[in-house]
């Protein structure tokens, strides 16, 4: 072996950069820094996602909950017998056309009858029936229904939760 074949001790051959025990160490673990970085942001987003699923879930099954209470209110009407055209006769004839009517305080009622038949409120939290709920035209039944929904994981940020209002309408029609 000749004195310019041998390896000089000391020096790094281009190809074994980083590897050898005279390796500059000032940039080990920085791999390890941006593992546990990601992994903060993952779990920031998967918690995020969650909470945002949580809310979409509840305001599905309180919208479930308006629905069914809007038809069980619509259900629940008086006969009206208007005068007019229609069923019993031609127009301005004077025939009486049956028609049905509603009345706010029995939209209530009956809201309220369905949701504790079915046990709504023990699925969502702070369940209520809205005053906004009645009939408005005295033939469609609007049932306006708010709950509040506790996210998981993040509800110490919302003690008091997220407030979530549904409204539903039904109308109510006699066919033959």
């Amino acid at each position: 072996m000749t004195p310019e074949s041998a390896p000089a001790r000391g020096r790094v051959s281009p190809g074994s950069r980083g590897r050898g025990p005279g390796s500059d160490r000032r940039e080990d673990g920085q791999v390890g820094v941006l593992v546990i970085g990601y992994l903060l942001v993952s779990l920031l987003v998967v918690t995020v996602v969650l909470a945002v699923s949580s809310v979409y879930i509840e305001h599905k099954k309180l919208l479930s909950a308006a629905d069914g209470a809007a038809l069980a209110a619509a259900d629940d009407y008086s006969i009206d017998v208007g005068i007019g055209g229609g069923i019993g006769g031609g127009a301005g004839t004077g025939a009486t056309t049956p028609l049905p009517a509603l009345q706010d305080s029995g939209v209530e009622e009956s809201a309220a009858g369905y949701l504790a038949a079915t046990g709504a409120g023990a699925r969502l939290a702070q369940l209520a029936v809205d005053p906004a709920t009645g009939a408005p035209d005295g033939r469609t039944a609007r049932v306006v229904l708010t709950a509040v929904v506790r996210p998981p994981i993040v509800n110490f940020l919302v003690p008091e939760g997220i407030p979530i209002i549904a409204r539903a309408d039904a109308r109510a029609e006699l066919t033959r």
